[in-house]
């Protein structure tokens, strides 16, 4: 029986990471900020219930973007003795904050514009064309954001990134719902701006229920997915002297993929030379699947002069 166990470095979270996210969550930070103080400027002057609600929006993008910078931090750091896998998951953790953070901001639009529409005896007020401007802006703002933070995401298979990007994109739906709620109450339906508040509010509740299930999802061990597990499969029987698979499991740990695989060799061969086999199955699977993160493979005997078994689908 030979075991090859070893942590793949090409997996790990290299520098260029975290500074891919610094840098991109410092964009956000800056065009959020700027973006709330002239959607609260806006909401204020043009006496827009839905601006101001898209400014608090926007407020809160910039608390949850110090939330993904402390957890793409946290997930960068190496592992250690009280750690020995990493700290992948810590990028889920911060996902999973962004999103709770996301749904209380959700529900506190929606309470207020709920409460204006039913205030008994006050006139809802006539929205100004700056706040429409203001709404324009923040579409383009925030749809260049989205773009530019999900292809970062892409790049580095960020879970925080991603949550961060979509984030974005929430927004920006948001600043839309705004854009008809003004414009229809310059058109003589002030109840539209409250209306398109609470459309805002299921926009952000969407978000933050989507952002909660993708983390959750990574927080909790599940296998890779058939398609990925059928690759692995078929690069480990290319290998030489493999002469079966007894048995593949993987499973996700935050963005990364660990495997255990069982594999048939000759039982004639020596200790050195069923060893050399396992190795190679290890390092053909971390040069092909860069997600790959830690692998075990462990060695069975064939029986001599006999075929291996067919492959097993992999669980």
């Amino acid at each position: 029986m030979s075991r090859k166990q070893k942590t793949n470095r090409k997996a790990d979270p290299p520098q260029s990471f975290e500074k891919t996210a610094m840098r991109v969550s410092a964009v956000s930070i800056a065009g959020n900020i700027a973006l709330t103080a002239v959607k609260l400027l806006a909401g204020i002057l043009a006496h827009s219930a839905a601006m101001v609600s898209d400014a608090v929006h926007s407020a809160s993008d910039v608390f949850s973007t110090f939330i993904v910078i402390i957890g793409v931090k946290l997930s960068a750091r190496e592992a250690d003795r009280e750690h020995p896998y990493g700290h992948e998951r810590f990028e889920c953790v911060a996902a999973l904050l962004l999103s709770v953070v996301l749904a209380i901001t959700g529900l506190a639009i929606g309470r207020s514009a709920w409460t204006r529409i039913f205030a008994a005896g006050e006139p809802l007020p006539i929205p100004g064309i700056l706040a429409a401007g203001a709404a324009v802006l923040s579409i383009v703002s925030k749809e260049a954001m989205f773009r530019y933070t999900r292809s970062a995401a892409k790049r580095t298979d960020s879970a925080a990134l991603m949550a961060s990007a979509w984030d974005h994109r929430s927004d920006a739906f948001s600043s839309v719902g705004a854009l008809i709620g003004i414009v229809g109450a310059r058109m003589g339906f002030p109840v539209a701006e409250q209306i398109a508040s609470l459309v805002i509010c299921l926009f952000v509740l969407k978000a933050a229920y989507e952002i909660f299930r993708d983390a959750a999802q990574k927080m909790v061990d599940h296998s890779c997915g058939e398609e990925v597990e059928r690759e692995i499969l078929q690069c480990v029987l290319e290998q030489e002297h493999v002469a079966g698979v007894d048995l593949l499991r993987t499973r996700e740990f935050g963005n990364r993929i660990y495997v255990d695989v069982e594999i048939l060799a000759d039982g004639e061969m020596s200790l050195n030379e069923s060893h050399a086999v396992a190795e190679r199955v290890h390092d053909a699977i971390e040069a092909r699947f860069e997600k790959v993160k830690h692998i075990m493979v462990h060695v069975n005997p064939a029986q001599p002069g006999a075929e291996g078994p067919e492959p097993p689908s992999p669980v």
